[in-house]
């Protein structure tokens, strides 16, 4: 293995403070860099691809927790639901119902982040505030029993402008906020809030980010 992934994955590690967790995202790598990052105790490793994610799920420890990272299709649902632990980009309602549809199929709860569309940017997904607002709301999620609403995840804008970037994410941290006192006052389990990856990562820190997504620092640049 030519890349130190274990060197790096400590340099971010010892980056982050106590309380936020490391999603090491590894779609495009192999499986000998996932094993490397596995040997020093990470256990958080995202993907985006259904297919990939599959191959790496039966061929990888089976202690890994695997998070969709990526815009997840309703129809690729029913192959992730039997082992994913996380999706990291609700952006639907219809999305919501499948997964839950898809976890009870397999007797399982499975854990979600309702992702916001702050960036603006408009290739990126997402629920607007004020969608994200109506959909909890409208109170259907309360019935279904095979999810579990988590936390908010969102991706800044790629961009230069730092105060930009601190300016989504500020704005997300402050929504987490209304919509945890309003719903989830009760709920322990919504506690995350997903932003940050290799560029931006410190700047979510600031910003009361839970959870840092990062690849290409870990790992590298990406093996297509």
């Amino acid at each position: 293995m030519d890349y130190d992934v274990k060197g790096h994955l400590h340099q971010i590690l010892d980056t982050l403070p106590q309380g936020v967790r490391l999603v090491a995202i590894s779609k495009y790598h192999p499986n000998e860099y996932i094993e490397a990052a596995y040997e020093e105790g990470q256990r958080v490793f995202g993907e985006s691809h259904e297919q990939e994610l599959r191959q790496k799920h039966e061929q990888l420890p089976q202690d890994i927790e695997w998070h969709f990272i990526g815009h997840l299709q309703t129809n690729k649902v029913k192959y992730i639901a039997p082992y994913v632990s996380m999706v990291e980009a609700v952006d639907s309602l219809k999305l919501l119902k499948e997964i839950n549809r898809q976890a009870e199929r397999c007797d399982r709860v499975i854990k979600v982040l309702l992702e916001l569309h702050i960036a603006e940017e408009s290739t990126k997904y997402g629920l607007t505030l004020d969608a994200c607002r109506e959909l909890l709301e409208d109170g259907e999620w309360r019935e279904m029993k095979h999810v579990q609403i988590c936390g908010l995840m969102m991706m800044a804008s790629f961009v230069d402008d730092q105060q930009q970037i601190r300016r989504e994410m500020q704005t997300a941290a402050d929504f987490f906020d209304e919509v945890k006192a309003k719903y989830f006052a009760d709920d322990e389990a919504f506690c995350e809030r997903s932003w940050g990856m290799s560029d931006d990562y410190l700047i979510a820190l600031d910003t009361r980010s839970t959870m840092v997504r990062i690849g290409t620092t870990i790992f590298g640049p990406r093996v297509y």
